[in-house]
């Protein structure tokens, strides 16, 4: 499989909604592969689609010790409680926030052989859920943040051990203007 490229904020395709797929053909079932080895190679333990340039409704998940998950048209149904988690994402490299996300969700989507799943997820597998649907939507983690200002850079030490690099790319000064962004910019596609 192939490695693909992950972009990055500011990126206009990371505020646009993804459209539903209409067949689980084989360009998707590669596709999804790739995004596998993607988030693998990124370090990542989730990744949406529109994270690598495509606006069609695909996630891909993996937990540690566990084996990957692919989800097709995935969707929160249902959501209960409240916690603050800390979040990051490999679209906004070197940079953690505090964010507000379930307890559990009940989750729908289709896997690659066009059969529903349905979940019940609590703990991380609730948080990555709720932030890949989250991209699918347009929406960024940051868009949680109770205070843009509490977007912060994590130590080289944590930024190796939890996201892979990304070579030469600065994003202090788009983060600094985060403010001026506003859900009004999510375009459907």
């Amino acid at each position: 499989m192939a490695i693909l490229p992950i972009i990055t904020f500011p990126d206009k395709i990371l505020r646009k909604k993804a459209r539903k797929i209409k067949t689980i053909d084989s360009s998707i079932k590669r596709l999804s592969y790739d995004m596998v080895d993607t988030m693998n190679d990124a370090g990542g333990i989730g990744l949406a689609a529109n994270q690598v340039g495509v606006l069609k409704r695909l996630i891909v998940v993996q937990l540690p010790e566990e084996e990957p998950r692919i989800y097709v048209n995935p969707e929160i149904i249902y959501r209960e409680g409240s916690r603050m988690v800390e979040e990051g994402c490999l679209s906004v490299p070197g940079f953690i926030g505090t964010v507000e996300r379930s307890i559990w969700v009940k989750f729908r989507a289709l896997n690659l052989e066009s059969k529903t799943v349905r979940i019940k997820a609590d703990s991380l597998l609730a948080q990555v859920l709720e932030h890949e649907v989250d991209h699918l939507n347009g929406i960024l983690y940051m868009d949680h943040l109770e205070d843009h200002e509490k977007l912060r850079p994590i130590s080289s030490e944590e930024y190796s051990s939890t996201i892979r690099p990304d070579q030469g790319s600065n994003l202090n000064d788009d983060l600094a203007k985060f403010h001026t962004h506003s859900q009004s910019e999510i375009q459907p596609s």
